[in-house]
């Protein structure tokens, strides 16, 4: 049997009187890419963000790595294992490649794991390697998400947090990043997906979770929901 990295069982968020996420239920195992898919609105982001520590759970619980982590703060989540890639890759401006990835690694106290988070994240990413000594504001969008992932992997994640990593690409670094997600994933490292591109997401994806209106409507593998005519209808295109 698949081992549950991520349970999630009732979960409700509210901003006031608004209920963002109404009482979902779903699970993320252990070496998987899981993807949600829906509109904007739907309630993906406000998920993500709650399981990192950003968003207070209003009602139900958040198991991870056999851990209840509704109240933990989120630096203590990244150290169990929780890492998030922004929406917006929101590298640090003013910072060198390197030094960025330096403050991904904040919760690494061995200087050799540190060390090697270098190795594998330049191995990675070559382009970073060659830029590592400059600015990172002066990247690429493609080269910003590559920096903003490989400063999370920095962390030595259990999990990532993709949120939007293909918004506003190019479509020659769009696949890249999609191809990046698969070879994350075939390292060890465990994968949560929200894309406004679901086709792109959903081929890639062992399983997906289709929102609506902050509520789970169907699930399935990747393949399944990329046949199914409402899908494909509501998000894909037709």
């Amino acid at each position: 049997m698949a081992e549950k990295l991520l349970e999630i069982t009732h979960l409700s968020v509210h901003y006031g009187a608004i209920k963002a996420v109404r009482g979902i239920d779903f699970v993320v195992n252990r070496g998987e890419i899981v993807t949600l898919i829906g509109a904007n609105g739907a309630g993906k982001s406000t998920i993500l963000r709650t399981i990192s520590g950003l968003e207070k759970v209003t009602d139900g619980s958040i198991l991870f790595n056999h851990q209840i982590v509704n109240h933990m703060p989120s630096e203590k989540r990244v150290r169990c294992g929780i890492v998030q890639v922004p929406e917006g890759r929101r590298v640090f401006p003013g910072m060198t490649v390197q030094e960025n990835l330096q403050l991904g690694a904040f919760t690494v106290s061995n200087k050799r794991q540190n060390n090697a988070g270098y190795d594998v994240v330049y191995d990675q990413f070559p382009i970073l390697k060659e830029r590592r000594h400059q600015d990172a504001a002066t990247l690429s969008g493609g080269e910003q998400q590559m920096l903003a992932i490989g400063r999370a992997l920095m962390a030595k994640p259990k999990m990532i947090l993709l949120d939007e990593p293909s918004m506003g690409l190019a479509p020659l670094y769009i696949q890249k990043i999609f191809d990046i997600i698969q070879k994350i994933r075939n390292t060890g490292v465990t994968v949560l997906l929200i894309e406004q591109n679901a086709n792109q997401a959903l081929k890639i994806a062992d399983r997906g979770y289709v929102l609506e209106g902050g509520k789970i409507l169907s699930t399935g593998t990747g393949e399944e929901l990329l046949a199914s005519h409402e899908v494909r209808e509501a998000y894909l295109g037709g």
